[in-house]
């Protein structure tokens, strides 16, 4: 052990030991402080470097033999820190394409590449084994027709159409990325009649508009093209064949045709080279609005014709494995808690940004405890580290393995902690809102890369410097870090929306535009050169995530604040009154029972305060005593469960699989969350009655958790 290691399990950190801890007496504080500091200073530049280095080295997508070797590795790496690990191994439907062709055929001809070129000064990008590019999920087809253009094809812009009488009955539509997820383009396409749809890169979103193109810059060439799923992920993520329940070999499954969450119409993406002629080709009215225009060097029009295209798509819809890598580590005096964290391990291609930069910290994060295991510590709780496989496709390794285990995360399972990217900018998080004042101080004990006092200060700085008004600065500088809401498009999903765990998503971002996304060009050398060329950013992820977890871990009374939720929700209601007054009229929508079921958590969540702050107060040997580890778990369980009471088992209207009544994505947005998301879409759809029975619901929802925080509250306050 050498002596600057030494020197960080005996100093504790200044910040950490004069600010308070949520769930954390302040004689506990020093030991916390010495702990946290082995979290943050163990994870290594070097070794995130070679991580990433060895992890991005070939393509690997998920079903394929390469992602069962990242597996295995990342297994053995687990297992030389010491740590007990194992693959879970689960299957799913992954239709890998055999035909795809696009032509041109009229007004002139024209046959779309279709493939992304290699360059030669980022040797991943000659790598063997790279997935053509294609949507994962569409439907075999053989199509041809006039073209539409249909600008980000959300359902706006159909209403646009309409208005200026084109309709895409029988029709190809050409979609560009971006303005939602990209699998609503074509499930709003299919509603609408069209029989096929394109979807391309526009060099105003991600191209040459933005910046110069990779190499030369970060942003996507003519011909680089984003991969990625259209599953219907709105009505439930995971295999589409075993919706709510895990596909383990021999499982189940619904036929194919059962499978609602298969689009139904064929899907192909393709780069700005290949979308040009087509787009040239166009004719019929001028696009509408300037919003409609991209950066391509024609008019834009929307048609339909006289561009007539030939679109072929054939898949194999074969079921392939997944590989999913759990380490865990027992917990000493609560070991039937969980806490939890996940990151996805297989890509489109090398995926070097999405996932691996997330993965390699969590690498790090586990290496960090087990150098903390050899001091002798033993986390409170059960910690288990996970990295998932078929994320891509539409969250299949989590969701399988959280459906698999259900009945022991509902029973068990204290929290989540999920990242995905990673890269050089700000500290930001999202979820539940019950965490929000314990990711705060984590926050504002991790350090900024940036030169920033701490993250916290990062933030605050970056909010204030794009305060439009003199009430966004006094907001910025009143409560400097607000919690996001939740709603899809990673692995956190299965969690939070289907099982009411209490969750939060981590990362940090935002310092540069790129468009690489789900290319080949998304490798080490664009990574290290672009990204994070010092792995500064990579540190601080690992940092963080590894404080968080361990602060969870570890709590004596588990830091939740009913209070947050409470103000959050709030804002929620006050949002949908004045929604509800604007689409439905005055007096339509009565969403005075959950005004009310608010302001009994806010009080609830008041006592639950003032008792957390007395037993702590009581000090760390006080709380440790075994007379109260059997009453203390019992009041924990109470307060990790409370995200379950925000659960209906019934589910949303259309898609009973999401049971949460505050978060989930929205229906038409893909992976933009929809808060309150039963009352706020029978409220966008003008259906006052749904709205109601849904507030309803809500209300209860948010009741039961008061009544919860009420319980854990009183407990707190009688424990002897």
């Amino acid at each position: 052990m050498h002596r600057p290691f030494l020197l960080a399990l005996l100093l504790p950190t200044a910040l950490a030991a004069q600010q308070p801890v949520r769930g954390y007496p302040a004689d506990a504080l020093p030991l916390l402080a010495r702990r946290e500091s082995v979290m943050r200073d163990t994870p290594d530049s070097a070794r995130l470097r070679a991580d990433l280095a060895y992890m991005s080295a070939e393509p690997h997508n998920a079903g394929s033999d390469a992602s069962r070797r990242i597996a295995e590795w990342a297994l053995a790496q687990f297992r030389s820190y010491g740590l007990e690990a194992r693959i879970d191994t689960f299957q799913a439907l992954m239709p890998m394409p055999r035909v795809r062709s696009l032509e041109l055929i009229a007004p002139t001809t024209y046959v779309a590449r279709l493939a992304e070129p290699a360059i030669p000064e980022d040797s991943d990008s000659h790598d063997a084994g790279q997935l053509p590019t294609f949507n994962a999920y569409s439907a075999d087809g053989d199509v041809i027709a006039d073209l539409v253009y249909v600008n980000y094809g959300v359902p706006a812009d159909y209403d646009a159409l309409a208005r200026l009488g084109v309709d895409v009955r029988g029709k190809i539509v050409i979609a560009r990325y971006g303005g939602s997820w990209r699998g609503i383009k074509p499930k709003v396409a299919a509603e609408h009649g069209a029989i096929g749809c394109i979807i391309y890169s526009d060099p105003r979103d991600d191209g040459y508009y933005v910046n110069d193109v990779y190499p030369t810059g970060p942003m996507r060439p003519p011909f680089g093209t984003q991969r990625g799923s259209v599953m219907d992920m709105p009505v439930y993520p995971g295999d589409p064949l075993t919706p709510g329940w895990g596909n383990r070999p021999g499982a189940r499954m619904l036929p194919r045709d059962s499978a609602v969450t298969l689009m139904t119409i064929p899907v192909l993406p393709i780069g700005y080279g290949d979308a040009l002629p087509l787009l040239r080709a166009l004719g019929g009215p001028v696009v509408p609005t300037d919003a409609w225009k991209g950066a391509l060097p024609i008019t834009y029009h929307v048609g339909p014709g006289p561009a007539r295209v030939h679109l072929v798509l054939g898949f194999d819809w074969q079921v392939r494995p997944l590989y999913d890598v759990i380490a865990t580590i027992p917990g000493a005096s609560a070991p039937d808690q969980w806490v939890l964290y996940g990151n996805h391990h297989d890509a489109w291609v090398n995926g070097a940004e999405d996932p691996l930069s997330g993965s390699v910290t969590v690498l790090e994060a586990a290496r960090s405890f087990a150098t903390l295991l050899h001091t002798g510590w033993r986390p409170q709780r059960t910690i288990k580290l996970a990295l998932w496989d078929g994320e891509e496709w539409g969250l299949l390794g989590s969701t399988e393995w959280a459906e698999t285990n259900a009945d022991a995360l509902r029973t068990n399972a204290v929290a989540y902690f999920n990242s995905d990217t990673n890269e050089k900018g700000r500290f930001s998080a999202s979820g539940s809102h019950t965490l929000e004042t314990f990711m705060r101080e984590v926050a504002r004990d991790t350090p900024d890369p940036n030169g920033a006092p701490n993250a916290l200060a990062a933030i605050t700085a970056f909010d204030l410097s794009h305060a439009a008004t003199a009430q966004d600065s006094a907001r910025a500088r009143a409560r400097p870090f607000r919690l996001g809401a939740l709603g899809s498009g990673s692995d956190y999903t299965v969690f939070i929306d289907h099982l009411g765990i209490a969750t939060v998503n981590l990362e940090h971002g935002g310092g540069i535009e790129t468009g690489i996304y789900h290319s080949i060009y998304d490798s080490f050398t664009f990574y290290t050169r672009f990204l994070d060329p010092t792995f500064a950013f990579e540190r601080a992820q690992a940092g963080a995530m590894g404080t968080a977890v361990l602060r969870m871990a570890d709590a004596p009374v588990l830091p939740f604040s009913f209070s947050d939720a409470a103000a959050t929700y709030r804002r929620y209601v006050t949002d949908l009154d004045s929604l509800a007054g604007h689409d439905l009229g005055p007096g339509a929508l009565d969403l005075a029972a959950v005004h009310a079921a608010v302001d009994s958590l806010a009080a609830a969540g008041a006592r639950f305060d003032s008792a957390m702050a007395r037993a702590t107060a009581r000090g760390a040997a006080w709380l440790q005593a075994p007379a109260r580890q059997h009453a203390l778990a019992a009041i924990n369980g109470d307060i990790y469960r409370s995200e379950r009471d925000l659960t209906d088992p019934a589910g949303l209207p259309g898609r009973p699989w999401f049971e949460h009544t505050i978060y989930a994505p929205g229906l038409y947005t893909g992976y933009g969350v929809k808060t309150m998301p039963g009352i706020r879409e029978a409220v966008e759809q003008r259906n006052a009655a749904q709205a109601q029975a849904e507030a309803a619901a809500v209300a209860a929802a948010i009741g039961r958790t008061a009544a919860r925080a009420d319980g854990a509250a009183r407990a707190l306050t009688t424990l002897r």
